[in-house]
């Protein structure tokens, strides 16, 4: 239907003024607005806004062909419609016309009534052929919006699989969407059960609740049995109702399968039960995608259940291991800590997760051992919790997650170390007296008269075991005195000069041995506070060991340097090295490697006190070595501040 004349604007373009005068009389007393231009250049402005319904043109304007400009028109505004007015009827130039496109013609002599025809019936032309486009349009429009109303519903889809960790919700969503896109009036998901070889559904749409719970479809000659075995989606479209070992009746219907690595693992399918109308290619396509959609959702529905009962296994042993363990990430943030944790820091888990260790770790110990863990520094250090309990923490790093804290409850042999001490102290001192009279007396037996050469032998003997013996009380005595810390002199002191002092007794065995001391120490070494006897023994210790078990002529090195607020001393030798079943137990007391011959002399104190004065201080003490391949024994020794003067 066309709009009214009135709303109609004509475009006339002759050079006529007489011809320009009775289409505009005509034409308004018609109802039609008139334009009239003599030049294009004025005309195409006029176009330019818009508002013409109707172009008259004449065969020639100022000269120019009437029907070239007419073309040019036609190409820039195909939906105006155009007529040719023609001094004289042509039917040559009549052909052309139509031919260019243009929708009807006049010629003098007009008439009012060919006039009014001409633009009546180019006006209609126009108003069907817009109509047809914008029918085509909307039909073109609505394929499109279906596409984009599929495409919406499969994005929705896509973000609750991601997003929603409840499969049951996911699947369920997932048939309502194959319902609602395919125009199915049901819709239903079946899983293959392998105990049973049957199909049970597991999310539905429009099916009664007692019919879902009761549904068992067995994969043998049932059409959703075959597609489970092929693999291949089903298409079914009969003019009446037909059961076809579905259980119920069905006029249309589209099965296609879940397929996981190749294996088809269940059915997603919709059918019609009243509406006659069949599925069409593009349905199966929709479920196709929208099975892949389930397939998704059951694997991460799977991963996640299987995450979480690794999750709830590492939870239970967490809470039955006895030992505190702290897990944290990278920027030292707590991620997991167990019940033991909890216990020995005085803390619950649930107040500090998330939280910087630093906040729940009041140690300074522990602090100090994570702050400055690198390759030179050991991973364990023991404090003394607030309750009196001794615990040995151990740092390590994990990688791509951060590091663990474990705490292991010492305390019982602490108490056990303690016994000991006091008993070998007690020992110590009540056998002083006897090994001095024995010693005192050996001395006398020459001088009360004369003895033969085997006598004097044995004299000797008895004062060499005496004096071993001796040498053994004084370690013992000196180890309880720095475990019990009765020997706590604290001094400022020059810790190369100690080390000098402490190697000087020692310089005839090695000029003896002919080995070689290099003493590599930074000039960084500050001024060290401490018990300046206590390093001076632990120093000798160590150099002895190195000497007593290197080889002759070998090379022993004594590194120092300062590094974060510590001093890292570290001691080499080339000698016999220490095997790998050994070294947890060299810092015990009274322990001999079992590569040392019973001619190397020595009580298996040494490293013991080595242990106990860097303790005393603070420190950490660790070797590493091998059989035959010498050892390198480290000593951290953090420094402290001496105590402002009175």
């Amino acid at each position: 239907m066309i709009a009214p004349a009135k709303d109609k604007n004509i475009l006339v373009i002759i050079s006529n003024p007489q011809v320009n005068y009775l289409l505009e009389r005509v034409l308004q007393s018609a109802g039609y607005t008139v334009s009239k231009y003599s030049t294009f250049r004025d005309a195409n402005k006029h176009l330019e806004k818009g508002n013409s319904n109707l172009i008259i043109i004449g065969e020639t304007v100022e000269n120019q062909s009437g029907l070239e400009e007419a073309a040019k028109i036609i190409e820039r505004y195909p939906a105006i419609p155009v007529l040719l007015f023609a001094e004289q009827d042509n039917t040559g130039l009549i052909r052309e016309a139509l031919h260019l496109g243009l929708s009807d013609y006049l010629c003098s002599p007009l008439k009012a009534d060919e006039i009014l025809r001409a633009v009546q019936n180019s006006l209609e032309k126009a108003a069907r052929a817009k109509e047809w486009v914008l029918l085509e349009s909307r039909r073109a429009t609505g394929v499109l919006h279906q596409r984009v109303d599929e495409l919406e519903s499969l994005a929705r889809l896509g973000q609750s699989i991601t997003a929603e960790l409840e499969i049951d919700s996911v699947l369920t969503a997932i048939v309502e969407a194959a319902v609602e896109l395919t125009g199915a009036e049901e819709g239903s998901l079946l899983l293959h059960d392998p105990a049973t070889d049957q199909l049970y559904m597991r999310a539905s749409k429009n099916f009664q609740e007692d019919f879902i719970r009761t549904f068992r479809l067995p994969v043998q000659d049932t059409l959703a049995g075959s597609v489970l075995q092929s693999g291949q989606p089903v298409v079914i479209d009969e003019t009446s109702p037909k059961k076809i070992k579905t259980s119920y009746l069905v006029h249309s219907l589209i099965y296609v399968p879940l397929l996981l690595n190749e294996k088809a693992i269940g059915v997603l399918g919709v059918d019609n039960r009243k509406n006659r109308l069949p599925f069409l290619a593009h349905d199966v396509q929709l479920l196709s995608t929208l099975a892949e959609y389930a397939v998704i959702a059951l694997q991460n529905s799977y991963l996640f259940a299987s995450s979480q009962a690794e999750r709830n296994k590492l939870g239970t042993v967490l809470r039955r291991i006895q030992d505190g363990v702290v897990v944290i990430d990278n920027t030292k943030n707590v991620l997991i800590l167990n019940q033991a944790a909890e216990s020995s820091l005085g803390v619950n888990a649930v107040d500090v997760i998330g939280k910087p260790i630093e906040d729940i770790i009041p140690q300074a110990e522990v602090l100090a051992l994570m702050n400055t863990h690198t390759g030179s520094l050991s991973n364990r250090t023991e404090y003394t919790a607030a309750d009196g309990r001794v615990f040995s923490a151990q740092y390590s790093r994990i990688p791509e997650v951060g590091a663990v804290l474990t705490f292991h409850d010492i305390t019982y042999l602490r108490k056990l170390d303690r016994m000991k001490n006091e008993f070998v102290g007690t020992v110590s001192h009540d056998l002083r007296s006897p090994l001095t009279a024995i010693l005192g007396y050996a001395e006398l037996v020459e001088r009360a008269g004369p003895v033969n050469e085997l006598q004097a032998e044995f004299i000797r003997r008895v004062q060499s075991s005496v004096v071993n013996i001796s040498h053994l009380v004084d370690d013992l005595v000196n180890l309880g005195r720095i475990q019990t810390g009765l020997d706590s002199g604290i001094e400022v002191f020059d810790l190369k000069k100690a080390l000098e002092t402490a190697i000087e007794p020692l310089l005839p065995t090695l000029t003896i041995r002919e080995n070689q001391l290099l003493l590599n120490l930074s000039d960084e070494l500050p001024q060290f506070y401490g018990n300046a006897v206590q390093i001076r023994r632990m120093f000798n210790n160590i150099i002895d060991n190195c000497i007593k078990f290197s080889k002759p002529r070998g090379i022993i090195q004594v590194n120092g340097q300062l590094e974060q607020d510590q001093i890292i001393l570290q001691f080499i030798d080339a000698g016999l090295g220490i095997s790998q079943k050994d070294l947890p137990y060299v810092f015990d007391k009274f322990f001999r490697g079992s590569n040392i011959t019973g001619e190397m002399s020595g009580t298996g104190l040494g490293l013991a006190i080595v242990k106990s004065v860097v303790e005393a201080h603070s420190g950490r003490v660790w070797i590493e070595s091998n059989s035959g391949q010498g050892t390198t024994l480290t000593v951290v020794l953090p420094l402290m501040e001496p105590p402002p003067a009175e």
